[in-house]
């Protein structure tokens, strides 16, 4: 698209509405899930909008009004200073609800391009503002994955005249921003490998999203040691006093995987791998066939390899299970395959099964039927403080069952009873496993 001598301002409005629909004349699913996704082409200027089919039990009224305000002409791929654009924000809340402006695309050779998105999202009572960037349809960073900027109103996107990135909300109030001030910025660009980056005269990178990471790393991206992805639970951060969060982390002697609790302060690791001859590794790099990793002196001393014949696209660490991928775009089937995972089973997962389960060889779920108090099976009511404060507990004995526990303290030469008085003696202890002959 070649530059333009004009300047565009648009201010469009959509309201949707709803009435009732009864179960007998609707085929339509529940409304579990009330989305609105916009895409906004500049090359067309063309607004999109689209509404999945919903079942609607009472009456509604959304208002999505979008403001779009371009300074300065501009490619696809960037948006210059004096840049503004705002989302408006529903004045009721709805579960599910998403509202996106696709703002700037790469332009790949083969797809999925990368597409960079304002979004408003309602996130447990609340309305979140975040600037995002997707590739194909599977979101690889946001600006509100570590800490969300909660907002009502408006949710606006800003590339000040003096090159600081922005996302303000009512009365101009700030809740993220690059800092780049004075820095000589001219422009935010995607970049073909989906870094969204600042950029002064001299294409110099002022800021990027490459520097932080968050629970996808992308093809071509590097990692150093002592870095980290996190992901946390579902419709949870940092903020949300999420009880439990995964990460990966790159450590001078291993790369591992950790279950990190918020309550008690410390982290298990689930999953490690250890680079050869005990050599420090310094960085690691995404590329089509693998992942690469690297000593301080920039040497390839591991790679832990792609099954695809696809070349990789990004690496990518589940918030639901924990699990590390490395990931492929499939053209015949138009998704994203795992070609690599870290835990091969169910059973391999650090929360594969609830608070006193078992995960059977079928790779489900038994839970042990335990009666405490007012405790129910599967642990939805099992009492977080443990056994210590004069707790009254004791030991019932299973067999056939083993641990994938890692690094747990250990004594030799014990009888099974030894054992279970061990565990009954520290009110921290929940279990203890014990082997016998020449297990």
């Amino acid at each position: 698209m070649g530059s333009l001598s004009l300047s565009l301002s648009l201010s469009l409005s959509l309201i949707v509405r709803a009435g009732k629909i009864s179960p007998e004349n609707s085929n339509a699913p529940p409304p579990a899930n009330i989305q609105f996704l916009l895409v906004v082409d500049f090359e067309k200027f063309v607004i999109h909008f689209r509404i999945p089919p919903m079942k609607v039990a009472a009456q509604f009224c959304f208002l999505i009004v979008v403001l779009f305000n371009l300074g300065h002409a501009h490619c696809r791929t960037d948006i210059f200073t004096g840049y503004q654009v705002t989302l408006a924000v529903p004045a009721e809340y709805g579960e599910g609800f998403i509202g996106r402006a696709f703002l700037i695309e790469t332009q790949q050779i083969t797809p999925p391009s990368f597409r960079a998105a304002l979004a408003v999202e309602a996130i447990e009572g609340n309305f979140s503002c975040s600037l995002q960037v997707f590739l194909g349809g599977v979101k690889v960073w946001s600006s509100g994955h570590f800490s969300r900027f909660y907002t009502a109103e408006k949710c606006v996107l800003e590339l000040t005249g003096d090159g600081d990135l922005r996302l303000k909300g009512p009365a101009g109030h700030v809740g993220w921003r690059t800092g780049t001030s004075g820095q000589g910025v001219e422009k935010l660009r995607i970049l073909r490998t989906g870094n969204l980056a600042l950029v002064d005269a001299l294409e110099s990178i002022k800021w990027q999203s490459f520097n932080f990471p968050t629970d996808v790393m992308l093809l071509g991206q590097s990692l150093n040691a002592n870095t980290h992805l996190t992901s946390f639970p579902t419709n949870a951060n940092a903020n949300a006093n999420a009880t439990s969060f995964y990460s990966f982390e790159i450590e001078p002697q291993r790369l591992a995987l950790y279950i990190n609790s918020n309550s008690a302060k410390s982290k298990y690791s689930y999953w490690e791998f250890n680079p050869p001859n005990n050599i420090n590794l310094s960085f690691i790099t995404l590329n089509t066939q693998g992942l690469d990793i690297f000593s301080d002196q920039a040497k390839k001393i591991a790679t832990i390899p792609s099954q695809s014949e696809q070349p990789l696209r990004f690496l990518a660490l589940g918030n639901t299970t924990g699990n590390l991928g490395l990931y492929s775009y499939s053209p015949q089937k138009g998704i994203f395959e795992a070609s690599f995972r870290a835990l091969k089973t169910t059973c391999d997962l650090p929360l594969a099964c609830k608070p006193y389960g078992i995960c059977t060889f079928s790779n489900s779920c038994s839970c042990i039927r335990v009666e405490m108090g007012n405790s129910k099976c599967g642990g939805e009511e099992i009492n977080s403080g443990g056994f210590c404060g004069g707790i009254e507990a004791e030991m019932i004995e299973l067999e056939g069952i083993s641990s994938i526990l890692r690094g747990a303290p250990k004594r030799v030469n014990v009888s099974k009873e030894e054992c279970g008085i061990w565990c009954l003696e520290d009110c921290k202890c929940a279990a203890a496993l014990h082997y016998s002959g020449g297990g």
